[in-house]
């Protein structure tokens, strides 16, 4: 039993603690927290290891009224309580919480502790947190957007969103290298119609959109979030060395506008533990390059409705921990209307070279072309996972003049794909098995490796290398 046993005892008393208590931890971390935001909930648990019942005169936090932790004990909170008393050879638990203002802190790393009090010992527990400042983006009451115009956002101190931050039509969002963007629950960015989003990350100096958990607990927890809306018409998007991870969409990219530009080139990206879909592009225009993608809940990478695409040395994979009815790409032209009625746009282009499309699926590949409208695809030197055991996939690759070079099903021998490592090995099929014309368009990998070796050039975004169990990305 737990502490709520011996509140029920009425026939005999607890003697005070003579021996030493033992703890689940001698030190609780509640983790990095952003300032005056609450923490999650750590469980400290303290073992009676008597035959008896025992009394702990005092459980107190160190710092007592001033410390900026809270204690629960049997349901009662408090800096101090006294006589707690355990059943013999069981336990109670004591939970942990924390909000901290960065402002009063002379440390960013606050401490206290939790002291054990008795008439032959006194013990205690350390409590650690990392306390950040951060800007703080929030809609008004009553509202779920709020609008931003202009700006530039630096590395200096942590972003966090609640609700939609807005850029706002025809202004521009530049986020400098090292910028951190963390997002509460259901929230995210949207670049309205005209408007820009340029991210401006460096190698070893990524920028990351996750969400606002920084518990370890939740470091690959994918739906954390919504995500990062290119808005019908918004144009002229950048994105280079961004890891967004653990949101519902990591990107949507809507329709292009008049301009002949991409709506977005995105370089040197990963895209990692969304629980719907790492880029949803519908009549879009994108041009994409060194991107690595993995456990996605359905799509890594989904181009609908037609538009025009080109990807080169990128790496499309897909090892989702859970049940998955969806290839890691899906290319289509057309779409089902509200009413029923489906509608056909032309897919101008959709392009892929030297890429891997590869997962824990049988197809990872689906294409689904209307005869009414153009359905214009090309695929070369990419190694893909593609079996059409049953027959029952709308198209083929042997023989189709649509593919060239094409290696179908190999394993690419990623070095720990479930772990978001998708490097491949030396003997890997993909090794030298690129088309050195494509290189020539991306001459450095994802990692700023060369490709071109002595004429031969490896297939998606990292170049092959001898694996290191020891080595995390």
């Amino acid at each position: 039993m737990s502490i709520g046993f011996f509140s029920c005892r009425k026939d005999f008393s607890a003697e005070t603690a003579s021996v030493s208590l033992k703890f689940s931890a001698d030190t609780v971390y509640l983790d990095t927290v952003f300032t005056n935001i609450s923490s999650s909930t750590r469980v400290l648990k303290v073992y009676n290891q008597e035959n008896k019942w025992i009394s702990i005169p005092e459980v107190r936090l160190g710092r007592g009224d001033n410390s900026q932790y809270r204690i629960n004990i049997d349901g009662a909170s408090g800096t101090l309580q006294e006589n707690v008393e355990i059943a013999p050879k069981d336990s109670i638990f004591i939970f942990i919480e924390s909000t901290i203002d960065y402002s009063s802190l002379s440390d960013p790393l606050y401490t206290d502790s939790i002291i054990f009090s008795s008439n032959t010992f006194e013990q205690d527990v350390k409590l650690v947190s990392l306390v950040q400042d951060a800007h703080f983006i929030f809609p008004q009451k009553g509202e779920s957007i709020v609008v931003i115009e202009d700006g530039l956002w630096t590395a200096e101190k942590p972003y966090v969103i609640y609700g939609y931050a807005v850029v706002d039509s025809s202004k521009t969002l530049t986020i400098e290298a090292g910028s951190k963007i963390h997002f509460h629950n259901n929230s995210g960015l949207i670049v309205y119609k005209d408007a820009s989003l340029k991210v401006n990350g460096e190698l070893n100096n990524e920028v990351v959109f996750e969400g606002d958990r920084l518990e370890p607990l939740y470091s690959d927890i994918p739906g954390q979030w919504g995500m990062i809306w290119l808005y019908p018409t918004s144009k002229d998007n950048y994105i280079n060395y961004a890891n967004i991870k653990n949101g519902s969409i990591a990107l949507r990219v809507d329709s292009v506008g008049n301009s002949s530009n991409p709506t977005l080139e995105i370089k040197n990206t990963k895209i990692f533990n969304h629980s719907i879909a790492g880029i949803l592009a519908q009549n879009s225009h994108i041009e994409g390059e060194n991107l690595v993608t993995n456990n996605i809940g359905q799509v890594a990478l989904a181009l609908e409705i037609g538009g025009k695409y080109s990807f080169k040395h990128s790496t499309f994979a897909n090892y989702y921990g859970g049940i998955r009815n969806t290839p890691s790409v899906l290319i289509s032209n057309w779409y089902q209307s509200s009413n029923g009625d489906i509608i056909s746009r032309d897919l101008e282009e959709a392009f892929f070279g030297n890429c891997i499309i590869y997962g824990n699926n049988e197809d990872e590949l689906l294409l689904l072309g209307s005869n009414d409208a153009a359905f214009n695809y090309k695929f070369e030197n990419n190694l893909i996972r593609y079996t059409n055991r049953n027959g029952e996939m709308p198209f083929v690759i042997e023989g189709n003049p649509k593919f060239e070079s094409t290696i179908i099903s190999e394993d690419p021998l990623f070095w720990d794909p479930f772990n978001n490592d998708l490097r491949i090995e030396k003997e890997s099929p993909a090794a030298s098995k690129g088309k050195l014309s494509i290189a020539n368009d991306v001459p450095l990998d994802i990692l700023n490796l060369p490709r071109n070796i002595e004429g031969m050039v490896d297939i998606g975004a990292y170049q092959s290398a001898e694996k290191e169990e020891e080595e995390k990305l």
